[in-house]
Parts: C-alpha cells; structure tokens; sequence
C-alpha cells in the first residue's frame, strides 16, 4: 500500500509543580502536564498516529510508563526514535495534522515555533506540520483547567 493514516488522541492531567511542555516546547503556565515523561501530550498524540497508520500498537507498546529509564525523558527522543521506526518499515510522512485542546494559557504564540521544533525532530519541512490549538469553552476536563488533551492525525507514504 503506498500511503497509510494514522490518528492519535492522548490526555494528561495538568497540576502545579510541573512544567508544560508542548510540541518539544516550556510553554509558561501556572500547571503542568504529569507525566511518566515530560508529559507533552502533542508528540504524545503524534507517536500514536505514527504507529497507528503502520498497525504497530501504540507509544505505551514501544515506551511503556513502567520503564524506569523512560523517567522524566524529553518526549522529542521518543518521537526521534518513533520516527526511524516508521522509516525503517519503509514510510515517510507525508503530513501531520494536529489539535492541542487547553483551556489556559493561550497557545497561538507558540505554534510556529512547535512546527519548527517538531519538523526537525522529524526531519521533514515544516510545511508538512500543521498545529491547531483550541479552547473547550470552559467544558469538560479541559475547560475547568484540570487537563490537556491532544489529537493528532498523519498520512504516510511509502518510500
């Protein structure tokens, strides 16, 4: 088959005393995203499409939260290594389409440079990148502020 889909959803709970990191990014916040690792919910969500468009399980399958060595780990490794999974089972990424769902702070500043982080962890160009955000309109888990949560859909063609 020469091209793949994948989508990915991830949630984390945000709670002071830990930092946000979105996108391979600190964003400045009051709360955090817990986590095994740094919590970025964004390359969460990304890995999961990635691994989902080839049928091969999720990130907890590859990076399980029991891994003492995954501890606090910078969430752009495990999408580096996802990414040279992906190619080494003869795919590329044609496209990333992404949606971060928080209620606070505002994301808009901080989109352009999440694309250019994450495209060059992926090392593809950050035209094939697209990162939305938007508010829950105070709904829900994300509206009342305690958690974050990430969609993520990819389209995969074969080298």
């Amino acid at each position: 088959m020469a091209i793949r889909i994948g989508m990915g959803y991830d949630v984390h709970q945000l709670a002071e005393d830990y930092e946000l990191w979105i996108g391979g990014n600190k964003i400045p916040s009051e709360k955090g995203s817990v986590g095994h690792s740094d919590g970025d919910v964004l390359i969460h969500a990304i890995c999961d499409a990635l691994f989902g468009a080839l049928a091969l399980r999720d990130i907890g399958y590859h990076f399980p939260d029991t891994d003492p060595q995954l501890k606090g780990i910078d969430s752009k490794l495990l999408l580096k290594k996802t990414m040279q999974i992906i190619r080494e089972k003869g795919y590329d990424l044609g496209n990333l389409d992404s949606t971060i769902c928080l209620q606070a702070p505002k994301l808009n500043p901080h989109i352009p440079q999440m694309q250019e982080t994450l495209a060059s962890v992926m090392e593809v160009d950050p035209s094939q990148v697209s990162v939305k955000a938007t508010t829950t309109e105070k709904l829900g888990f994300v509206g009342e502020e305690k958690g974050i949560a990430a969609y993520a859909s990819v389209l995969l063609v074969k080298k």
